[in-house]
């Protein structure tokens, strides 16, 4: 299904009458947790066969009234995207590569059956939101507004032979600190052989909300034994290494000018993160070299031991760059390096920051100013 061509889609802008007062956004920006508070507004955009897109409104933050026959509780029709917008030392608040963000989501929308938006109505809901809402970007280093647009199928009705006639586009934000408490600290992984979390052919490189909600019971039993987060393997002979969570992995091998990193490869049930693709471009320009490729769950093991493997780190816009110390199994474990953060993790999420919070050069074009 494909949007109907629309060269330009209006917002009715509707501000809030009531909007959180200066002294407590304040303090709430002080310590902001991952996505528990959101900001004053969200906008929303609906789309129907007739219409295609309209109604687009930028209005206070607030719930949603659906019939309980809504396809989207039922049939799970919906998915979303996740971004950063930033304060810049200059004072500037920016976002960070969004029309790789709009590419994801009408690739999302393709595979889900749902209409396409517009990439540059995605990037006017997102610049409408956080110009409006810019009070709310942390001030801070490695603080910023996380932005989640998404859409659902709003049809009411039980029919499973089609997909819905009617949907809506929305986007809200909350400011977000760290993802993992603590501070860069390496996390412990849990190698799954139990689950899959996606087979060709299927939704993997979809952000869509039921690949997360299939990943709860794995990640459980990650933390049931102790570990941080749970590591998929491909869903044919559950021994080649796929991602982390919701994050992508990459893999460090050598040291000082010989070091290098690889990250498994996208076979379509990988999410082709943004700041994985972000690292594939940046390494290199620092002079590490990086590939696409894969790795098996005994190859992390022996490469480890052998020393061979230096490093290994988590990617996402959430989470930034995270190094991963402990690898556990059902039959055994094993250290990473000597299981601290490695200086190639530590190199690359800086650099990686610093373009973000405007304290390093773009020589990619990735930054975009909003206001």
């Amino acid at each position: 299904m494909t949007a109907i061509q629309q060269t330009e889609i209006a917002f009715d802008v509707r501000p809030s009458d009531q909007p959180v007062p200066a002294a407590e956004r304040e303090r709430l920006l002080a310590a902001p947790a991952f996505g528990v508070r959101f900001t004053d507004h969200m906008v929303t955009l609906r789309w129907t066969q007739d219409e295609g897109w309209h109604d687009g409104r930028l209005e206070p933050y607030g719930p949603f009234t659906l019939d309980p026959a809504t396809a989207v509780f039922h049939y799970a029709q919906e998915f979303f995207e996740g971004l950063k917008a930033y304060r810049q030392e200059s004072g500037s608040v920016v976002m960070f590569r969004p029309q790789a963000n709009a590419a994801r989501f009408n690739s999302s929308a393709h595979r889900m059956a749902m209409p396409e938006l517009p990439e540059e109505t995605f990037l006017h809901a997102l610049e409408l939101l956080v110009t409006q809402d810019r009070d709310w970007v942390p001030l801070e280093l490695e603080k910023s507004l996380y932005l989640r647009p998404f859409a659902i199928a709003t049809q009411p009705g039980l029919g499973v032979n089609y997909p819905s006639s009617s949907y809506l586009f929305s986007v809200i934000a909350s400011p977000a600190g760290a993802y993992f408490s603590g501070g860069v600290k390496p996390v412990t992984v849990w190698l799954c052989a139990d689950f899959t979390r996606a087979a060709p052919g299927g939704t993997g490189e979809v952000k869509c909300g039921g690949n997360y909600a299939a990943a709860f019971v794995a990640q459980q039993e990650a933390i049931d034994n102790g570990c941080d987060q749970v590591v998929w393997l491909d869903a044919a002979e559950h021994r080649w290494v796929e991602e982390m969570g919701g994050m992508n992995l990459f893999f460090v091998y050598g040291s000082g000018a010989g070091a290098r990193i690889m990250t498994p490869a996208l076979t379509g049930t990988l999410l082709p993160g943004i700041t994985r693709d972000s690292l594939l471009q940046l390494a290199p320009h620092l002079g590490i070299p990086a590939v696409e490729g894969r790795i098996s769950t005994d190859q992390w093991h022996s490469d480890s031991a052998s020393g061979e493997l230096t490093e290994v780190f988590a990617c996402g816009t959430a989470a930034v760059i995270t190094p991963v110390g402990k690898v556990k199994t059902a039959t055994g474990e094993w250290l990473i390096g000597d299981g601290t953060p490695g200086p190639v993790t530590m190199r690359l999420r800086e650099e990686l920051l610093g373009l973000q919070y405007g304290q390093r050069p773009d020589p990619f074009g990735w930054i975009h100013k909003v206001c």
